[in-house]
């Protein structure tokens, strides 16, 4: 069944596949996971993902990832895994293509079965660590068509340091190909940014179709994390509309998390600055440190 704004309904998926524990379906304690993680030195590894473009992945993955650092001191690795290098240069490099050590970089030593030295392309900035990203990872998705264990490439390199950090945290490309899909090989978890925007939120579909086929064939302990409403205008019906869409639609089966990243300027402004907005005192600040609480106690 289509959504519609006469059904109110999302088409039918294979829900029971997405629940945040497969085994019992239940949400996991969120104080034994952290502590467990922290406790074999093994990262989280988040994928933030939306096949749309324009609904807050790239602001929500710099924010996550300084929101947590601040929250309780995580070690945190953010990666750029986007050819178009947003959150590269939202993180201070103004010309991307010129860098010379990327996420591309290991992805093509990788696939030609070079070997792969992870910390060259690792920037140690002083909140968290970043790999950057730029236009040459389109090449590498297009070398990723007929690559040997294509899915897997992404996974085969974080392996090196998955134990080093507390999170490891992936900013997808808007797309549903090879990239995405080995993002989501590597990792436990997906945060999904939608908009409170109707179209945003029947976009839906697709990725929770791929994230179910990814969970049947390549990595069959991925979970949802939970869904983020951002540019929320509060007193807008359509807003209201979609979150109340969201909830019926998935309650009980995906996480809605309880905090919604307004709509508003100042996020921009950050990015401009090259400054995450989670360390300012405004409502989008605000809202992304509560957030990050929220993934903390998972």
């Amino acid at each position: 069944m289509e959504i519609c704004a006469y059904t109110h309904k999302f088409p039918s998926i294979e829900l029971a596949r997405l629940h945040l524990d497969g085994r019992s379906g239940k949400y996991p304690t969120p104080s034994k996971n952290k502590v467990e993680r922290r406790k074999n030195k093994m990262a989280k590894i988040i994928a933030v993902a939306n096949q749309k473009g324009g609904v807050g992945k790239t602001t929500t993955s710099l924010n996550l990832a300084a929101g947590l650092a601040k929250e309780n001191g995580s070690k945190i690795l953010l990666i750029d895994f986007d050819p178009q290098a947003s959150l590269t240069v939202a993180s201070g490099w103004d010309n991307p293509d010129e860098l010379e050590t990327t996420i591309a970089t290991l992805m093509y030593e990788s696939i030609n079965e070079k070997d792969v030295d992870v910390e060259k392309a690792i920037v140690h900035k002083e909140e968290f660590d970043i790999i950057p990203s730029n236009i040459l990872l389109s090449s590498v998705e297009t070398m990723l068509v007929t690559a040997v264990s294509r899915e897997y490439r992404l996974r085969e390199i974080l392996e090196e340091i998955k134990d080093e950090y507390d999170y490891i945290i992936l900013d997808c490309s808007p797309s549903l190909g090879m990239l995405t899909v080995n993002a989501l090989t590597a990792s436990g978890s997906v945060i999904i940014p939608v908009t409170a925007e109707y179209l945003s939120a029947k976009g839906l579909e697709l990725l929770l179709n791929t994230i179910v086929q990814v969970k049947k064939r390549t990595n069959r302990e991925l979970i949802i994390d939970g869904i983020l409403i951002t540019m929320y205008s509060e007193n807008t019906n359509v807003s209201k509309y979609v979150d109340k869409l969201l909830s019926d639609t998935y309650s009980g089966k995906i996480k809605i998390y309880k905090t919604k990243i307004p709509r508003t300027i100042k996020v921009g402004e950050s990015i401009l600055y090259n400054r995450p907005v989670v360390y300012e005192s405004n409502k989008a600040g605000t809202a992304y440190a509560d957030f990050a609480r929220e993934v903390c106690e998972e």
